[in-house]
């Protein structure tokens, strides 16, 4: 049974059907919405119209309200000035990751933009492509959308909500200064990161805990995609890393002189630069609030997890955020709870009673 929608838009075209397009079809198909997919690749359409995203345009569909171009960066500016151009009653939108190259080559032409937005949702997966799409996949993440008509704008923060994300305005320049910051930077840190691993000893790849894999989890991601993306915004990136250049240099500098004065200085800053930088995160929500982790120590069996969560749950507890550590070969796992710091306490009170352990506790 399809959910009523809450979408203001009955009729929707997707051109492009990869991870979000995907998960956007995904989305208004389970709202009741008409879905039609678009893209060069007959089995990526067929896969998408698979999962339930939406179904191939034939004859008899009504034309469009809005279109909604989900192509690889290289490629929007043509596809979006053609959707304008074939559905000339739909509202056009884009969701490329960089804004200003796209929206200069846009006005740089002839066609009449009034019917266009460039838009981005911030979200995202390691792994691209319908296989990998969620009908959740905006749940609670930024969605930008850049300044157009008025009415257009009114009717895509309406569209953004009724698939659960949060609207939010701003111009293309600020919007890709922001995601060479908090998108494109970790990307190129986590890659380069994950890089050093490459010929590594087994011996030391076993030592691998929970922090290699949380600076390292999108390294995974498209080389080929993000080839495009890092291109299309070149000077905000180079921008971010010439300051981490100059970060990095010093924190060198600092290690091979350490019997110099203030050395320990230089290191102690840079450890407690990014543990402000780390608060200065919107929490849960977008509200900047405090947490504290408690990690509890679990049997390497089947419905160990689940018992703990249910009885979190029975307990009414409220999780912000929850990682599974487990080592090849241990025979334990380590389950790291992030609660507000209001509650972590007696949390941790109960669970002993009830007979969990808590890492770093004696037996």
């Amino acid at each position: 049974m399809t959910a009523k929608s809450d979408a203001p838009f009955s009729r929707v075209h997707i051109v492009g059907t990869g991870l979000l397009g995907t998960s956007i079809g995904l989305a208004l198909s389970q709202q009741g919405v008409s879905v039609s997919l678009e893209d060069t690749s007959p089995s990526a359409l067929a896969l998408a119209e698979d999962y339930g995203a939406g179904h191939k345009p034939s004859s008899d569909d009504d034309a469009p309200q809005l279109v909604i171009v989900a192509t690889p960066p290289d490629v929007v500016v043509d596809v979006v000035i053609a959707s304008l151009h074939a559905f000339p009653q739909a509202l056009v939108i884009d969701v490329a990751s960089v804004k200003a190259q796209i929206q200069a080559a846009l006005r740089a032409g002839s066609t009449d933009l009034t019917r266009y937005l460039g838009t981005h949702p911030m979200a995202g997966r390691e792994r691209g492509g319908a296989v990998s799409a969620r009908s959740d996949l905006f749940v609670a993440r930024p969605w930008v959308i850049c300044e157009g008509d008025s009415d257009s704008t009114a009717a895509m923060e309406a569209f953004v909500r009724s698939l659960g994300a949060i609207p939010l305005r701003m111009n293309a320049a600020q919007h890709d200064e922001a995601v060479a910051l908090v998108s494109h930077l970790p990307q190129l840190v986590a890659s380069l990161t994950a890089s050093r691993l490459t010929g590594s000893p087994q011996a030391t790849l076993s030592l691998a805990g929970a922090g290699l894999r949380d600076v390292t989890r999108i390294a995974a991601s498209d080389p080929a995609l993000w080839v495009q993306i890092l291109s299309a915004n070149a000077p905000a990136i180079v921008a971010q890393l010439t300051a981490l250049r100059l970060d990095v240099d010093q924190v060198i500098e600092a290690l091979t002189s350490l019997g110099e004065p203030g050395s320990r200085k230089v290191l102690a800053t840079a450890l407690q630069a990014g543990v402000s930088g780390v608060s200065a995160l919107p929490g849960k929500h977008g509200i900047s609030t405090s947490y504290s982790s408690l990690v509890v120590v679990i049997d390497d069996k089947p419905g160990e997890l689940a018992r703990l969560l249910t009885q979190l749950g029975d307990w009414k507890v409220n999780l912000e955020d929850l990682r599974l550590e487990h080592s090849p070969g241990a025979m334990v796992g380590f389950v790291d709870l992030t609660l507000g710091k209001d509650v972590v306490e007696d949390v941790e009170k109960k669970l002993v009673a009830s007979g969990w352990r808590i890492a770093g506790e004696n037996a």
